[in-house]
């Protein structure tokens, strides 16, 4: 059986505890046990990290790009085996696990360049003489508190931009996942970072979360999970006056309107909504269509979900996979049941299904009849579970898609120009997307949203140098 390990100062541990991790769609399968740290450890890898820093600011833009670049290459060289890994463990279909691992490699790629496109200004000052430079420096020990359901892609945005600016890193994994993570490291292990530069941590997050937040050797958090945590941490951050960048929930919006090409339409729906077993914060969980095209559309959603296959991740047959775990399967149901209670009416699906293997499969559920102000429509769900609100037309639509305590993406399905144009200018969302899913970003562009779903500087391509990095203005006469 394999063990997932602990990685502090440049060596393994196996921590002060070990606990299951399980195959969610063979509950019979257990992949490995994963180490769980003790406050101790945590507190070591802080330290770590901590003592590693002077020497990894101080590394080249080279060394740095070097580094990067041979994480990334062994990254894509591995892809099939590191996908089928995701998969076994955190449930999403093999083509997405193995596109997961693609995209972790890339972005390791992209901030390898990063690395060596790092700038800074030269300015004449207003006084006679002076000359002023502006650069750009690493924060120093960051910590990176990351989610179960992108387990490496997610990891990846964090750790490859702290490394590129200079910063070392403890990372704190979800405890549902510690295969992803162990690999990563493991990779990042032979990269040639200094001992101590990047630190993997396991366990609960209760027991390693204050550690990290408060030790006043971390200047920096980055967290991306839910929103009770998160707004935790952001508490945390400022009593102790870190950096802190949160990504959150998300009740993100998919507007249909009656010109909408309604194959587009559809296909973006049940990507957006479904695909990833509907785990992904930026998932369309919210269909919102105007009343011409309504029941048309809700036809073919229904006809599309009959046809999608529910199965074993590992299963190339499989469309949608299981569930992460039995606590999640078990709070996407009572959403439904709410659903019902509240006067929603179930198009399709929402029930536990049962499998050749055992597992945590639940057929995709389509909720209509549904009105703005249900549970199903203002609490994340976070599971295969999509709602249709019928509106009049598209100004109805912008307002029940803004209705909402979250602001993470949004989408429109028109082949109308003028009123694209609008829901880019007026949704109240950090990503916009136009006859697309709601999910599915590119990862050298900024990636967060408004609201509820996000707290601090942007994540991903260059803008995520306003987290990782701190300025310097330096005056200087002759």
């Amino acid at each position: 059986m394999t063990e997932f390990r602990n990685f502090i100062a440049g060596s393994w541990s196996e921590g002060a505890s070990q606990s299951p991790n399980i195959n969610p769609s063979d509950t019979r399968d257990v992949i490995g046990t994963a180490a769980r740290a003790s406050r101790a450890e945590a507190e070591a890898a802080v330290e770590a990290a901590h003592a590693a820093a002077p020497l990894w600011a101080a590394s080249t833009p080279q060394q740095r790009f070097d580094v990067l670049d041979r994480i990334g290459t062994e990254i894509l060289e591995r892809r099939e085996e590191l996908g089928r890994l995701l998969s076994r463990e955190e449930g999403k279909i093999l083509a997405e696990g193995s596109g997961e691992v693609m995209r972790a490699g890339q972005i390791f790629k992209f901030f390898a360049g990063e690395a060596l496109r790092q700038t800074g200004d030269v300015l004449a000052s207003v006084r006679p003489g002076v000359t002023v430079d502006v650069r750009r420096e690493p924060v120093g020990v960051v910590a990176l508190i990351t989610p179960w359901n992108f387990p490496i892609a997610i990891p990846a945005w964090k750790i490859a931009p702290a490394l590129a600016y200079g910063n070392t890193v403890v990372l704190k994994p979800a405890e549902l996942v510690p295969g992803s993570a162990h690999a990563l490291a493991e990779i990042i292990s032979r990269s040639g970072l200094p001992a101590g530069a990047f630190n993997l941590v396991g366990g609960k997050g209760s027991d390693i979360g204050p550690v990290l937040t408060s030790h006043p050797k971390v200047k920096a958090v980055s967290f991306t999970g839910s929103v009770p945590t998160g707004r935790g941490i952001a508490r945390a951050c400022a009593e102790n006056l870190k950096k802190v960048q949160l990504e959150m929930g998300g009740k993100n919006p998919m507007v249909v309107l009656d010109d909408a090409d309604l194959d587009i339409a559809v296909a973006a729906s049940l990507n957006g909504a479904f695909f990833s077993t509907g785990q992904r914060c930026t998932a369309s969980s919210r269909l919102i269509v105007t009343e011409g095209i309504h029941d048309r559309f809700v036809a073919r959603m229904t006809e599309a979900l009959k046809k999608l296959v529910v199965g074993d991740a590992l299963d190339p047959a499989t469309q949608i996979g299981p569930v992460v775990d039995e606590r999640q399967l078990a709070q996407d149901l009572d959403y439904v049941d709410i659903a019902r209670g509240e006067g929603g009416k179930v198009a399709f699906g929402g029930e536990r299904l049962n499998r050749e293997k055992p597992g945590f499969y639940m057929a995709p559920a389509l909720i209509t009849e549904t009105t703005p102000g249900m549970r199903i429509n203002r609490e994340e769900v976070f599971g295969p579970v999509a709602s249709v609100i019928r509106v009049k037309d598209y100004d109805e639509a912008l307002a029940v898609a803004n209705d909402c305590e979250f602001g993470l993406s949004s989408g429109i399905c028109t082949t109308s120009l003028k009123y694209a144009s609008d829901f880019k200018a007026k949704a109240q969302a950090g990503m916009v997307m136009v006859n697309l899913p709601t999910a599915g970003v590119d990862y050298h562009v900024p990636f967060g949203g408004t609201k509820g779903s996000s707290f601090g500087p942007r994540e991903q391509g260059r803008y995520a140098a306003e987290f990782y990095t701190t300025v310097k203005t330096a005056y200087t006469q002759p």
